[in-house]
């Protein structure tokens, strides 16, 4: 069957009774045992049309049952004529509705597209300097990359559109981990000269490797985050654990902390924090004298944290990994954050402030909240919500898809 143009012979997809309320809702995902039938037989992945058991038409969507979510849906138009140019045109409107990011003085680093909340399931997007990075981790995302590229290059021009296999969820959809290259919207082999491309967020300067780092990069959905915590930082001793390249303890630093600890299982990326602080002194856009006021250590930062002098800090930034990446993992997870948050509140000083972060979508933000409270229940003291906190603007939480708002955050003041 035809993927580029509207085709007669796409797949008609019913929905059960009573399971047709969340896409009716818009919500974008639906599993296999939510179809009650799908015509012609599945032959391979392609674009369907969607109706609820009484026939009422309810969205297009993308069928693809080596997937582990089986149909994901991407227009409720009816109008529309799924194939490549409504995904370019979904590129189109993702990227216009991000126009004042491309005007912002002290800012090179921001989203381009966020999966399923620009309805484009599976793919990330970010614009770092004259660099797009993509994450792909949808079977749809994977198959549409080469129009997405196209699009992204024609739009913006980009020195190199580099897209990344999200080693996450390979092995769920069937992917084979791999990185991919566009230039001027043809696909390409690496340049192996490739420099690292230096972007500025916020005034702070960092610079990433190709081909390296977590996720697509660089974290730049904690770009209002570190504005934030950097505010509570003045005179501060501070942990920041989970610290990766240092985007935290970089603004601790501007922020006029004493001393920032900075904990990471990776070596690697704790010797590029310390070249950025160099890079942001040289810049005059942290304090000089700010490398003497870092000190790097390759750990687990659980047991480096329970192992931690009691009364050291009185500020700690807890930034973890994804602990639930499906819904059936997110039980043992709300024991890790707890315990985590548990041990950071018995440890901080009186009064200390806790920035405390969750990026596992799986988890929801009542879940969180929830967790904190028993937290600081079995810590034995009293917590304050300072700050509510979530991804930036080009990172929007699609109500129809409460899973988009994965990222959440409080700023705490720990009361003993």
């Amino acid at each position: 069957m035809s993927s580029a143009l509207y085709d007669a012979a796409m797949y008609r997809v019913i929905i059960k009774d009573g399971k047709d309320k969340a896409p009716k809702r818009h919500h974008p995902w639906i599993f296999s045992g939510a179809i009650e039938n799908i015509e012609p037989s599945f032959s391979t992945a392609d674009w369907a049309e969607v109706y609820s058991s009484t026939g009422l038409f309810i969205a297009y969507g993308w069928y693809d049952e080596k997937s582990h979510i089986i149909l994901r849906l991407i227009s409720w138009k009816k109008k529309d004529n799924p194939g490549e140019e409504l995904v370019r045109k979904l590129v189109r409107e993702a990227v216009i509705r991000r126009k004042d990011f491309f005007s912002m003085p002290d800012t090179t680093a921001f989203r381009l597209i966020h999966g399923d909340a620009d309805f484009l399931p599976g793919i990330a997007a970010d614009a770092y300097g004259k660099e797009i990075r993509m994450l792909v981790s949808s079977r749809f995302a994977d198959y549409f990359l080469p129009a997405i590229a196209k699009e992204l290059d024609f739009l913006l021009h980009p020195a190199i559109i580099e897209a990344v296999t999200d080693k996450q969820f390979a092995g769920l959809e069937g992917l084979s981990e791999r990185i991919r290259h566009f230039r001027a919207g043809e696909e390409t082999k690496e340049d192996e000269s490739r420099d690292n491309v230096r972007f500025i967020e916020r005034g702070i300067w960092y610079e990433a490797a190709p081909g390296k780092g977590q996720k697509s990069g660089f974290y730049c959905d904690q770009r209002d985050n570190r504005m934030i915590t950097e505010e509570y930082a003045e005179g501060k001793t501070v942990l920041d654990l989970f610290s990766y390249t240092g985007g935290f303890t970089l603004h601790a630093l501007r922020g006029g902390a004493v001393s920032v600890d900075a904990v990471d299982s990776s070596e690697s990326a704790l010797r590029h924090l310390l070249y950025q602080i160099h890079l942001n002194e040289e810049k005059k856009a942290i304090p000089e004298g700010s490398r003497e006021k870092v000190t790097i250590t390759a750990a687990d930062a659980f047991e480096f944290i329970r192992a931690s002098e009691d009364g050291k800090y009185n500020m700690m930034i807890l930034d973890p990994p994804k602990l639930a990446k499906t819904k059936n993992a997110l039980d043992n997870a709300i024991k890790a954050y707890k315990d985590l948050n548990r041990v950071a509140m018995m440890k901080i000083q009186n009064g200390g402030i806790i920035a405390t972060y969750s990026c596992s979508g799986a988890m929801s933000r009542e879940d969180f909240r929830m967790m904190l409270a028993w937290a600081a229940h079995d810590a034995g003291c009293e917590i304050e919500i300072l700050r509510t906190l979530s991804a930036g603007e080009d990172h929007p939480i699609r109500l129809s898809f409460p899973e988009s708002e994965y990222l959440k955050g409080y700023i705490l003041r720990v009361l003993k």
